[in-house]
């Protein structure tokens, strides 16, 4: 499914955030103050095509657009409940910001707080029990610092029984942290060093719905992703990968794997995944070795991307199919077999766009049942 992007109720000095739903009357209270002050940040992580535009948006629903009853205007919290390094808004009292102040250490984390952004800064560790105090966290953002998994605290996230988003992008992480809170619902690791993710890495995270692990170093993800029940978008693209995971979860709706060095993947693959709409696999090793005749033969999929592999015939698809993408291969022939199995008037492929260019494919090859077969096709490139 597809979500509409909403970019003004992002959290303010977070770079890196997702969208989420504000319903309580402190949280309404804290986005209009932050609009005031025209703070307000934006991150939306859409994967897109080189030169193309992205048909769709991972994002969550907007807050309401409704007024919070005036009330009593807030005091300012004494001195001693917030960091004298960070800025504590008197209008969102459970947000803490730390971010873009070069600091190299974590400071003391109220108890009260729910909302707490370390971004931007130099950050090389974090102790054991950083967070022990703070065990109402929902919201923790400690991306674009220098921290490294061997001078983290083993069990640093332990007592965050309500912690939702982790964002730890582009640190100096070599492996998962571990143990995560089973509340987790967003996990980003991407541009870090993580070279590999055991099939227990993940274990338990059943509210996660959200995955990103791109632009590492990681050639093994094992069976890690099976058990994730939730799970709805899991980018893995830009690692070492030469196998898909073993396992994809019932949930999953977007799957990420471009730019690895993938050569096959097994028959019946995608058919576990009835929800799975977008597959995204440009810039690996695909052969139609590697490949089965229903290997992308799945209803659900309305999006395949296979550009710059290694396949030279048209791997067949189902006839739900909206989106294919095959420019870059080695492709000699037009097959329409590949689109429709009967060629008629109630039997047609859905396809919109095709794009076969950067192929060894003529012009004057393309059969003469093809637009009876593609007769919903806008855009054919050859």
């Amino acid at each position: 499914m597809c979500w509409v992007t909403i970019t003004i109720l992002i959290v303010a000095g977070l770079c890196g955030a997702s969208l989420g739903q504000y319903n309580e009357e402190e949280d309404l209270a804290w986005l209009q103050y932050y609009l005031r002050q025209s703070r307000v940040a934006s991150y939306n992580y859409v994967p897109y095509y080189e030169d193309e535009s992205p048909p769709y948006v991972y994002s969550y629903p907007a807050a309401p657009d409704t007024e919070p009853e005036p009330g009593p205007e807030p005091q300012q919290a004494p001195s001693w409940q917030c960091p004298q390094e960070c800025d504590c808004p008197p209008n969102f009292s459970s947000a803490m910001y730390c971010d873009t102040r070069n600091l190299r250490y974590l400071p003391f984390v109220p108890s009260r707080m729910k909302y707490v952004y370390f971004q931007n800064n130099l950050i090389t560790s974090i102790q054991e029990g950083a967070f022990d105090n703070a065990t109402e966290l929902e919201w923790l953002a400690l991306h674009n610092n220098q921290i490294s998994s061997d001078r983290m605290g083993k069990r640093v996230f332990g007592k965050l029984k309500n912690l939702e988003r982790l964002y730890m992008n582009n640190n100096n992480l070599t492996k998962l942290p571990s143990p995560l809170p089973r509340s987790l619902r967003e996990l980003h690791l991407s541009y870090n060093q993580i070279s590999k993710v055991p099939s227990n890495a993940l274990e338990g995270l059943e509210n996660l719905t959200a995955l990103y692990l791109s632009h590492n170093f990681i050639f093994e993800m094992g069976a890690s992703l099976k058990g994730l029940k939730s799970l709805i978008l899991a980018d893995l693209s830009y690692n070492h990968l030469r196998k898909v995971p073993d396992g994809l979860p019932v949930s999953l709706e977007q799957l990420y794997l471009e730019y690895n060095y993938i050569n096959a993947i097994p028959d019946d693959y995608f058919q576990v995944s009835p929800r799975l709409l977008y597959v995204r696999m440009s810039h690996n090793s695909l052969t139609n070795q590697g490949l089965s005749s229903n290997t992308f033969n799945s209803s659900s999929i309305l999006e395949l991307d296979l550009s710059y592999n290694r396949l030279q015939k048209i791997p067949r698809v189902n006839t739900n199919l909206e989106n294919l993408y095959l420019q870059g291969n080695q492709i000699n022939e037009f097959s329409i077999s590949s689109f429709c199995s009967v060629v008629d008037v109630m039997n047609y492929s859905r396809l919109q766009v095709l794009r076969l260019d950067g192929n060894e494919i003529k012009r004057n090859a393309v059969p003469p049942d093809a637009p009876l077969c593609l007769r919903r096709a806008t855009v054919i490139e050859i």
